[in-house]
């Protein structure tokens, strides 16, 4: 398990070690030691979730109230996505910027994202599924959206826009400005 940072203070890369043989693979995909060891995270996982999603599908960008936040780890099982970590903290230096990392069943790589980071991804390809491994239960009171196509965003999608499928919360989620405008917003808490 290799982990490395992104350019966004709170999110990292894995590559794990896929180790295959005539009878098929195994991975060992998390380890919580290791993380905390690399990252200084500690990722208490409470609650998984998993989805499966067509070509074109867009998820996110998503986030919760800070706190307590949820902190994400996520994998893509079958398939590929584009998985994209987005600064939505007001204060930080990388605010408003996002890295992206493709994530895919081959590979077994996976993202890590601490609380109070934006979260979204698009599948490349037909019946992706992604797990996801979270550090607090899913709360719908506490749970924001911002439009993954805000153009001052400009999230780099490797699909045209007319092949994307958006869910209504998301197509109708606020453009990170007026995110911001209304204090929906996590606000950083780094040095």
């Amino acid at each position: 398990m290799e982990i490395t940072p992104l350019s966004i203070s709170g999110a990292y890369s894995i590559a794990n070690t896929p180790h295959r043989d005539d009878r098929g693979e195994f991975v060992e995909w998390f380890r919580a030691d290791r993380l905390q060891e690399a990252t200084g995270l500690s990722f208490h996982t409470v609650q998984a979730n998993l989805s499966v999603s067509e070509k074109g599908t867009v998820r996110g960008i998503h986030y919760a109230d800070v706190p307590p936040g949820q902190a994400k780890y996520v994998m893509c099982v079958a398939g590929a996505i584009r998985d994209f970590v987005v600064d939505i903290r007001v204060g930080s230096p990388t605010f408003g910027t996002w890295a992206s990392v493709d994530l895919d069943a081959t590979s077994r790589n996976a993202v890590v994202l601490d609380v109070g980071l934006g979260h979204a991804f698009v599948a490349v390809e037909p019946d992706t599924v992604v797990t996801y491994l979270v550090t607090d239960v899913y709360k719908p009171h506490a749970e924001h959206a911002i439009n993954p196509l805000d153009s001052d965003v400009a999230l780099d999608f490797p699909l045209p826009d007319f092949a994307l499928l958006l869910s209504p919360k998301d197509e109708g989620a606020p453009s990170l400005a007026q995110a911001m405008q209304e204090g929906r917003l996590p606000v950083w808490q780094g040095s």
